[in-house]
């Protein structure tokens, strides 16, 4: 899908040619590349932008300057996407702990189609690492669009007219949606709200925005006011001295006051930014934490309190690592063949490199039988790796099926008498099995018998079709963390980025002092069971709670050289830190996966109603977006209270619901895993969504218009009445489309030879 958006946005810069600024144009029309500039990534978004769909290129032309433009023949296939220039735009972030939420609003204008012609805008939204969208809001002249997320059943869906099916632009982390109908030489004011984790290395984090523009989204005209804002915010959470160490943009720092930091820029610009926007603050040296409590809002449906506790890993310097006994167990299954099975194989050489010399580790790759590089542990020597990486490359082809328990029982029975280090199990799949709740059972019960330090469990997903709330739950269970890589040509940079993160553990077997004993009901922990505090990444452990908090914790651990430590940590109210926004995405996904596992109803209801009131998607939730005619509410506005009522009563999403003014955007959940694709072998990618093609989504809507007003017709309208007409009439209708047919001719042979005849 990406390869084809670059393509249309290529045709549209060349289609862009035909636009007249006038004698006056103090910047040229966009330039196509010059072949040595082309990339494969060269016309993809690398900031949010907006693009005027055009299927017939006989609409482009500057709708303040109509110019004569020579008559194009032929469509766009698929249809041109033409960037359209910005007016302003504003940024505001808040990064609190490992999180950064971003509101990014700007205003576009539809430069390159006649005013009386109306075009799609497609709008496409880069997000930083792990980025999920929270909302978007859109305003045109006379309409206006807000997301929402719902609940609908398969009846419901049916009635919406499919206008824009959206999606990501796979393997860029981009999502895409369409606007339709928005006139020629009018304004976009688009608000775009998303969230993203912030990443974190030796005791620094940093963020990273898309915020980088190309030259041709810069108006033309040299009197064009160009507005940019950019305001951040930190708050790294109370006994945290924040110290700011490279920023990207010319920002002027506000305040500063221990772990909080405000920066502001404003000004007019010549062009926009043409870098992203990065900021690295460092959060403190040392082993460190914090806890806050706060009380739930008004309206929000769990009422407990919240409590979030945070540990820093700090700097490398004089910290030691724990000694590791580490098994990779690698799906070979015939779904792997390709890009899959090649990144996996090279994140797992470059992992195992990078072992140290008193590490041990073993490989089991896996289908419908199992296939050990070694039938014990071995040390991570030089030779040790050289023979696996020659091993993986002559045993682990892809073929057969998929069998995850086997292995899994196999790779516990070797690492069941470890003692004084760390015993890991990495599981790397792309499939779903059947006995994966028994699977989550059977560990559990082996991992409750152990003692001392338990096996770990790290778990990988690839593509869709494998269930990811399956590897959620395993690596819940092992104090484990989880990964994926939702795309064939990600995988070898997930992966390798996700060994980085946990082969370094500082601190192990977390607990709160007790906390099952402290004098607190309805205790919620996520997750349930605390992973360990790893050099690459915070560990952020938040839950829900009645009762009175102690004042004070103690936090328990066990470091690499096997002594005990303990953190003592004052308990602080904060109410100037989004708790609940930070909670709400660990609780749900936790939910989640319990639901998965237990087969609750009631849970996924609390699910439902937790994601609607924190705007963050779920796997039972839809983002829909609601299109409201600003004429017609201002009419009925005017009609005093009662009519207020009724407006407001029209726009309830239920199966009354005048889905005219519904756009149903593509579904981001990733479902439970698809048992009949693994068994099929079906490789990743297979069901990737296509952006929408206008000409399909007319025949979609055209589809059910029979059922809507009568003044509409439809193709298969007049091949019913067609089908009713007399043998006289038909004659008649026949005559009448040979003479247009002819008249047709007439007009193209005039065009071109310049004389009808």
């Amino acid at each position: 899908m990406a390869d084809e958006f670059v393509k249309a946005v290529e045709d549209g810069v060349r289609l862009s040619k035909r636009i007249y600024f006038g004698k006056d144009r103090s910047i040229t029309p966009p330039r196509p590349m010059a072949a040595m500039e082309k990339s494969s990534e060269a016309y993809l978004p690398t900031a949010l932008m907006v693009y005027a769909v055009i299927p017939d290129p006989v609409v482009v032309d500057n709708p303040d300057i109509p110019s004569y433009q020579p008559h194009v023949h032929g469509r766009c296939d698929p249809p041109a996407l033409i960037p359209l220039q910005m007016n302003g735009i504003v940024v505001e972030v808040d990064c609190v702990l490992d999180t950064a939420f971003v509101k990014m609003s700007g205003e576009w204008r539809v430069h390159c189609v006649m005013g009386s012609r109306k075009c799609q805008c497609r709008v496409a939204i880069p997000m930083g690492e792990q980025g999920s969208i929270l909302g978007v809001e859109v305003e045109v002249p006379e309409k206006s669009y807000y997301s929402k997320l719902v609940t609908m059943d398969d009846n419901d869906l049916e009635k919406v007219p499919k206008y824009d099916a959206g999606g990501f632009l796979l393997p860029h982390h981009i999502y895409v949606l369409t606007i339709p109908e928005v006139d020629g030489g009018s304004n976009l004011s688009i608000t775009v709200r998303w969230s993203q984790k912030l990443s974190y290395q030796d005791g620094e984090f940093t963020l990273n925005i898309p915020y980088s523009f190309p030259e041709f989204v810069t108006p033309v005209g040299k009197r064009m006011s160009k507005k940019e804002k950019i305001q951040l915010n930190v708050n790294a959470g109370p006994g945290t001295e924040v110290l700011c160490k490279t920023i990207s943009h010319p920002l002027k720092e506000l305040r500063r006051h221990g772990e909080k930091l405000s920066f502001l820029y404003d000004a007019e610009v010549l062009t926009w930014s043409n870098s992203d926007f990065v900021i690295t603050y460092g959060v403190s040296s040392s082993l460190s934490g914090s806890v806050i409590l706060q009380s739930p809002m008004k309206f929000d449906i769990d009422q407990r309190e919240m409590f979030c506790v945070s540990l820093f890993a700090g700097s490398k310097q004089n910290k030691k690592v724990f000694r590791k006994e580490v098994i990779f167990v690698v799906d070979i299954s015939e779904s792997m063949q390709g890009k899959p099975i090649e990144g996996t194989k090279n994140a797992l050489a470059a992992a195992l490199s990078k072992l140290d010399h008193g590490d041990s580790f073993n490989v089991i790759a896996f289908n419908d039988e199992i296939h050990l590089f070694s039938l014990s542990l071995e040390l991570a020597t030089k030779k040790a790796i050289d023979k696996v990486t020659e091993w993986m490359s002559m045993n682990m082809v892809a073929r057969g099926g998929t069998n995850i328990l086997l292995p899994l029982n196999q790779a516990l029975e070797m690492i069941s008498n470890t003692q004084n280090c760390i015993p890991a199990i990495f599981l790397i799949t792309d499939g779903a099995v059947e006995n994966e709740r028994n699977i989550c059972d059977v560990m559990k019960n082996h991992l409750t018998n152990q003692e001392s330090l338990s096996p770990r469990f790290y778990t990988f997903g690839i593509g869709s079709f494998c269930n990811h709330y399956f590897l959620r739950m395993l690596a819940t269970i092992g104090r484990g963390c989880y990964d994926a890589a939702y795309h064939a040509d990600l995988v070898e940079v997930r992966l390798e980025g996700f060994f980085t993160k946990t082969l370094y553990p500082i601190l192990a077997n977390i607990s709160i002092n007790n906390i099952d004993n402290l004098d607190l009901d309805d205790l919620e922990v996520y997750p349930s069971s605390i992973p360990d505090l790893l050099f690459e990444s915070p560990l952020i452990i938040t839950g829900r709670y009645r009762g009175d908090f102690p004042s004070m914790i103690q936090l328990n651990g066990v470091l690499a050289d096997m002594s005990n430590f303990t953190l003592n940590l004052k308990v602080q109210e904060a109410k100037d830190i989004p708790l609940d926004k930070i909670i709400a995405k660990q609780q749900i996904e936790f939910y989640t996966a319990q639901a998965w596992f237990s087969e609750n109803k009631a849970l996924e209801e609390k699910i439902v109603k937790l994601s609607m009131q924190s705007s963050v998607i779920s796997e039972y939730t839809r983002m829909i977006l609601l299109e409201t005619n600003k004429t017609t509410d201002s009419a009925e506005n005017g009609e005093g209270k009662k009519g207020t009522s009724e407006s407001a009563e029209k726009k309830k999403v239920s199966k009354d619901t005048d889905y005219g003014k519904i756009l149903v955007l593509h579904n981001f959940g990733f479902g439970f895993g698809n048992l009949i694709a693994t068994v099929e072998n079906t490789p990743p990618g297979a069901d990737e969504v296509k952006l929408p093609d206008p000409g399909e989504l007319f025949v979609q809507a055209a589809s059910n218009c029979c059922g809507k007003m009568c003044d509409r017709c439809c193709c298969m309208c007049c091949i019913q009445i067609c089908s009713k007409l007399n043998d006289r009439c038909a004659i008649v209708f026949i005559q009448f489309c040979g003479a247009l047919s002819c008249l047709g001719c007439y007009y193209c042979c005039e065009l071109c030879c310049g004389s009808g005849r």
